[in-house]
C-alpha cells in the first residue's frame, strides 16, 4: 500500500506495444473528428459505425431482449447507442455513458445575407462560451442543413475539401488598430461584427444592371443554381461556421492532437467504441448529447425527457419499475476538464487540477464558486469507480475546473443525477478550451476508452 498518492504520466509507465496502441487510437479519433465537426455530422458518422457494428434503429414500440443492439437518432442531433445485457435491469439498472457532441461555433441569423462595398456577407450569431477575437482572420467552413419550400432538405459542407473555398472574418490591421487594441480583451471585438465574407464577385448581364446588390445578386445565383436556395430558405435552415482545418497531431513526438471540437468528442469516441468493443453483460447506453453548451436545453438537450423514456422503454421490455431502474443505473457524465497550463498557472490550484497526459479526468464535482449549480458524487459512487478503474488498469487523476472563485463550468451531470442516477464526471483534460483548435494528449483519450470498457464491463 502507498501511503502517499503520486500522479502518474502516462507514457512514462507505458511500454512500446501499449504505446502504439495509444498512437492507433488516436489515428481513428481524428478521422472520427474530421467527419464529426457538428453535432449533425456526428450523428451520420455515428449512424454508419453503429450499422458496421450491427446495431439497428431503436423504437419506442419495441419489446428489447437480451444481445439486442440498437440506435436511436432524436432529431438527426442526438443519438443513442444501446446494448441490452443479461443482468436484469431492476437490480443492475443501466451503466450510462453521455458525452456532448455540440462545440462553440458561429450560427447563420435568421436572415444572414447582406452586401457592403462590394463584399457580400453572411451574419452570425456565435454560439457557445467563445472568445471573439479567436474567430477572426480564420479560415472558415460551412456546415448546415436548409429545409426548401415543401419539405426538400439540402445537406451543406463547404470550405472542408482541399478544392473548397473557405470563408473568412477579417480583422483591423495592427497599423490601425491602436482603438482596438486599447480596449478589454474581451470587448475588443463586437458579436455583432463576425461577419464572414462570402463573395466578392458582381453579377453581370442583366442581373447585375442597375442592381446596388450586385455582389449579394451573384451569390444568391450560385446557390440557387446548386441548392435551389432562396433568400428565405435561411429562415429555414441551421448553418453554422466551424474552423475550416483538420485535426494535426502537435511535436515533434506526435503525442498532441490541435483540433476544433475536441470540448466534447475527444470523450464521445471514446464511449462509442467502448460500447461498440465491448460485449458486456450489463444493460448499457451511450449518448450523444446535443445543446450542452447553452444549458442542455431544447429536444436534443439532456434536460428533455427522451432519456427517461429510453430507460422507460428498457425497463418495461423485461417487466421492471422504471423507478428502480434509474435508482440503481450508474453514469459516466463524459467531458472534458481545463488541463492545468503553466502559462496561466494563477487560474489554477495545482495540487487540484487534471495534467496533460496523467490519464483520466474525474470531477467530483464541477459548478462554480462555491460548488453552485453541480452535482456533487457520493462518496461511495467514487470509492466504487476507483476500484472499477484500478482493478482494470485504468490510469486516471483527479481535479477541479480552475481555482476557487476564478470560474468555473458546467456538465450534463446534474441533469442525469436529478434523475436520481449516481453520477459522475470523467473526461479529457484540454488546453485552450474553446478555442478554434483545441490541445489534448493521445495518452489520455485512449485512457478514457479504457476508463469507459473498464466501467461498462
Amino acid at each position: 500500500m502507498e501511503l502517499k498518492y503520486t500522479r502518474k504520466n502516462v507514457y512514462k509507465e507505458a511500454d512500446g506495444k501499449e504505446l502504439e496502441k495509444i498512437y492507433d487510437f488516436a489515428e481513428d479519433y481524428k478521422r472520427f473528428l474530421d467527419n464529426s465537426k457538428t453535432e449533425r455530422d456526428a450523428a451520420v458518422t455515428a449512424r454508419a459505425i453503429a450499422e458496421e457494428n450491427g446495431f439497428k434503429p431503436f423504437s419506442f414500440k419495441e419489446k428489447l431482449k437480451a444481445g439486442d443492439k440498437r440506435y436511436f437518432i432524436n432529431r438527426h442531433k442526438n443519438v443513442f447507442l444501446i446494448s441490452v445485457g443479461t443482468e436484469d435491469v431492476s437490480e443492475d439498472g443501466v451503466r450510462i455513458m453521455v458525452a456532448h457532441v455540440d462545440s462553440p461555433r458561429l450560427d447563420l441569423k435568421p436572415n444572414p445575407m447582406y452586401e457592403d462595398s462590394g463584399l457580400c456577407y453572411l451574419k452570425t450569431h456565435y454560439y457557445g462560451g467563445i472568445k471573439k477575437y479567436q474567430w477572426t482572420a480564420t479560415p472558415l467552413a460551412l456546415h448546415g442543413v436548409v429545409m426548401l419550400r415543401g419539405g426538400e432538405r439540402k445537406e451543406i459542407c463547404v470550405g472542408e475539401d482541399e478544392s473548397d473555398p473557405i470563408f473568412y472574418i477579417t480583422d483591423i490591421l495592427p497599423h490601425l488598430g491602436q482603438e482596438q487594441s486599447a480596449k478589454p480583451l474581451g470587448k475588443a471585438i463586437d458579436g455583432e461584427s463576425l461577419n464572414a465574407v462570402i463573395g466578392g464577385l458582381p453579377a453581370v448581364g442583366e442581373d447585375g444592371e442597375d442592381d446596388k446588390e450586385a455582389v449579394k445578386t451573384a451569390v444568391l445565383n450560385l446557390l440557387n443554381k446548386k441548392y435551389g436556395i432562396t433568400e428565405i430558405d435561411f429562415q429555414c435552415s441551421e448553418l453554422c461556421f466551424v474552423p475550416a482545418g483538420r485535426a494535426r497531431d502537435v511535436g515533434f513526438d506526435g503525442a498532441l492532437i490541435s483540433a476544433y471540437g475536441h470540448d466534447d468528442k475527444v470523450c464521445a469516441y471514446p464511449e462509442m467504441r467502448a460500447i461498440f468493443d465491448c460485449n458486456s453483460s450489463h444493460t448499457v447506453i451511450a449518448v450523444f448529447a446535443d445543446k450542452e453548451e447553452v444549458g442542455s436545453d431544447g429536444t436534443t438537450g439532456m434536460q428533455s425527457r427522451v432519456i427517461s423514456d429510453v430507460i422507460d422503454t428498457i425497463a418495461y421490455s423485461f417487466g421492471a419499475n422504471p423507478i428502480e431502474v434509474r435508482f440503481n443505473s450508474k453514469c459516466i457524465s463524459a467531458d472534458v476538464t481545463a488541463g492545468y497550463d503553466p502559462a496561466y498557472a494563477s487560474a489554477f490550484e495545482k495540487r487540484n487540477s487534471t495534467f496533460v497526459s496523467c490519464g483520466a479526468a474525474v470531477s467530483k464535482y464541477t459548478g462554480a464558486r462555491g460548488k453552485s449549480s453541480t452535482n456533487d458524487a457520493p462518496a461511495e459512487f467514487m470509492g466504487w469507480l476507483r476500484d472499477v478503474f484500478e482493478d482494470n488498469g485504468v490510469f486516471w487523476q483527479t481535479g477541479e475546473l480552475g481555482a476557487v472563485d476564478v470560474g468555473g463550468g458546467g456538465t450534463v451531470a446534474k441533469y442525469i443525477a436529478n434523475l436520481g442516477i449516481d453520477t459522475v464526471d470523467v473526461g479529457v483534460p484540454v488546453l485552450s478550451m474553446h478555442a478554434p483548435y483545441e490541445l489534448i494528449s493521445k495518452a489520455d483519450v485512449y485512457s478514457l476508452y479504457k476508463a469507459c470498457l473498464a466501467f461498462i464491463k
